[in-house]
């Protein structure tokens, strides 16, 4: 059997329970600023984007002005919260000791809350700081669902794009991942999830999707001998 090159993790929502804090938060701010909605309708609809990028797509599809100021507030009471709650899925630690090969993060978080929520969740273990690349922080800057960070990430570890694997929960994730020519299975084990998520990311262009991360050696496993056949 054939090893991936390289595993790449996507890290909200996938490995720590951080998506519906920030999500409610952002709910929070954007409600009051005049655009009504939910964390969980967040979640929905646009996870796996910046919160920069949700307010230009709300300001385009709503016809609703928001302040760029938001963005520097959600930073804030973002970051506090994290800090305080946010915890690794069940069974993620277990799934990334278990990869034998390369593997990373890449995400469109920033570097410095990537590493300060890994060491909160004891996953710092598991990687340097040199194994997670904030799509913010590569030579274009341009977040997923551009597929730059992940074509980044290829390019560090000298790994064939078309022999990675990604593990991503957001739509948006995984449409970057599949311009990046890589194999994508889609991830719906936290708790933004919603009804029709895993259709979502099947249509998507998810390969396969899990709810457990025990399942996920398996499914590596068995997607590599399939691409032998």
């Amino acid at each position: 059997m054939t090893k991936p090159d390289l595993v790449i993790f996507d890290f909200d929502g996938t490995l720590v329970d951080s998506e519906i804090i920030a999500a409610r938060i952002e709910a929070d701010l954007l409600t009051k600023a005049g655009f009504p909605i939910t964390g969980e309708e967040i979640s929905e609809r646009y996870a796996g984007l910046t919160f920069k990028d949700i307010m230009l797509r709300i300001e385009e599809e709503a016809h609703v002005p928001l302040q760029a100021s938001l963005i520097g507030e959600a930073e804030v009471l973002v970051d506090r919260r994290l800090r305080a709650d946010v915890r690794a899925i069940d069974g993620a630690r277990g799934a990334v000791a278990g990869v034998e090969t390369a593997k990373c993060i890449c995400s469109n978080s920033r570097t410095e809350r990537i590493l300060f929520m890994l060491e909160k969740t004891g996953l710092d273990r598991f990687f340097g700081k040199d194994d997670v690349f904030s799509a913010l922080s590569t030579p274009s800057g341009k977040p997923k669902p551009a597929p730059d960070v992940f074509l980044h990430a290829a390019k560090h570890y000298g790994a064939d794009p078309a022999n990675t694997f990604v593990i991503e929960d957001s739509v948006h994730g995984i449409h970057a991942a599949k311009a990046a020519g890589m194999r994508v299975i889609g991830f719906t084990g936290a708790a933004h999830s919603y009804p029709g998520h895993a259709d979502v990311l099947t249509d998507a262009g998810a390969e396969t999707v899990i709810r457990r991360w025990a399942d996920f050696k398996g499914v590596v496993a068995a997607l590599s001998e399939w691409s032998e056949v």
